[in-house]
């Protein structure tokens, strides 16, 4: 009997924290995607929490919301002068959350498509911290890194997608 109560109670919690996720990949992380895509700013910068802390690894420096904003937007105009077009990919390779907090761990791919066809894939892995305020989930720390172009196909296809 004990043996039934432990599996019931674990076969709950898996399901709560994937009905979390669902909401996570719903709020977050397919916005995140699509305005990342279409060069959206606002669309982009809405998904994260006015209280953010973006770690830029790469380049060695911590941003809040308005400097994120500021550096969004400007790489988003480089792109439409130059007429180029991006495409995200994530793939998860943990995921916790509770019911107001969440901690997602993965891959990205990141694809920019230029007209002259001479496209460019880069890989890298983030960690993200997200909270739920007001009944919506927000990115509250966001990290990523190329870590010095060591992630690569392989990591991305050996973590689990986007459900």
């Amino acid at each position: 009997m004990k043996t039934l109560a432990a599996f019931l109670l674990s076969l709950s919690i898996n399901l709560q924290a994937q009905t979390v996720q669902k909401e996570i990949n719903e709020q977050v992380w397919k916005p995140f995607i699509a305005s990342y895509g279409s060069l959206d700013t606002d669309g982009f910068m809405a998904v994260h929490s006015k209280d953010v802390i973006r770690a830029a690894r790469e380049e060695g420096r911590i941003m809040g919301h308005e400097e994120y904003r500021k550096v969004t937007s400007s790489g988003n105009q480089y792109y439409r002068d130059n007429k180029s077009d991006r495409k995200l990919e994530l793939r998860f390779s943990e995921r916790w959350a509770g019911n107001d907090v969440a901690y997602d761990v993965g891959v990205y791919k990141a694809t920019t498509i230029r007209p002259s066809g001479n496209n460019t894939i880069v890989y890298g892995r983030f960690h993200v911290t997200l909270r739920k305020e007001k009944g919506v989930w927000k990115i509250v720390v966001d990290s990523d890194s190329t870590e010095g172009g060591a992630v690569t196909d392989k990591d991305f296809l050996a973590a689990r997608p986007l459900e």
